[in-house]
């Protein structure tokens, strides 16, 4: 969703931390965090599942992963709203 962040906070092995943040830039993309063979990634993915950009970190260097999610729009609590019948015709069409 667009407005989805994920903000990755990294050791830089001088005393100090450096963040990074990958951000979901256009609607219908997603921001996907995986974890697997002392590498963390994080990517924007599209509809389809393509990425789009990716940003791989050590595991042992990774401090802190921050995922903030998109704001809803308003009303998006609200229950969809259902389409009212149509009207039958009395009389046949040609």
């Amino acid at each position: 969703m667009i407005g989805d962040r994920v903000e990755v906070v990294i050791d830089t092995g001088t005393g100090s931390a450096q963040t990074f943040e990958i951000e979901a830039t256009r609607a219908g993309r997603r921001v996907d965090v995986t974890q697997g063979r002392g590498v963390v990634e994080v990517a924007e993915v599209t509809r389809t599942g393509h990425q789009v950009r990716v940003g791989r970190f050590m595991a042992s260097r990774v401090i802190a992963i921050v995922e903030h999610p998109a704001a809803e729009p308003p009303g998006a609590d609200e229950a969809p709203r259902r389409r009212t019948r149509r009207a039958e015709q009395d009389e046949k069409l040609l």
